[in-house]
């Protein structure tokens, strides 16, 4: 299969995260974002953990990888801005919170771009731009 109905797939389902997080973390009967994020995330484990066991993926002997480190810095990253996200979730409303939280998709290309020597086209800074502009007209109020 391509990566277009996965990235399809990603966008639908992660599309639904953000309102049904606002709903389970706001209210009269609401639960703390921290608790959310850790049964919301367990789900995502076992997830993983019965998908790297249909595959017969052995993830034990990854463990001593040379890229490890990257892979564990990346998790700690999730972990902060997973538990931050959820936290803005839980005080202010999807319509804001997820347009900034999204711009990880423009600064994750600067990243790309100034750090990982990718390509800088006048499409990119065009789309770049239009991402800045567009968080900033729905998140203003």
């Amino acid at each position: 299969m391509s990566y277009l109905p996965w990235a399809l797939l990603a966008l639908v389902t992660y599309s639904l995260v953000p309102p049904l997080m606002n709903v389970a973390t706001t209210g009269s009967v609401k639960m703390p974002s921290n608790v959310a994020a850790l049964l919301a995330n367990a789900v995502l484990v076992l997830g993983s953990v019965l998908v790297v066991v249909y595959n017969r993926e052995d993830a034990l002997s990854y463990l001593s990888h040379p890229k490890i480190g990257y892979v564990l810095l990346a998790g700690v990253c999730l972990t902060v801005g997973i538990l931050a996200y959820y936290r803005a979730l839980s005080l202010g409303p999807v319509s804001v919170v997820s347009p900034i939280f999204g711009m990880f998709l423009v600064l994750s290309s600067v990243i790309g771009i100034a750090l990982l020597n990718e390509s800088l086209t006048a499409r990119k800074a065009a789309g770049i731009a239009l991402g800045l502009v567009a968080v900033y007209l729905v998140s203003v109020e």
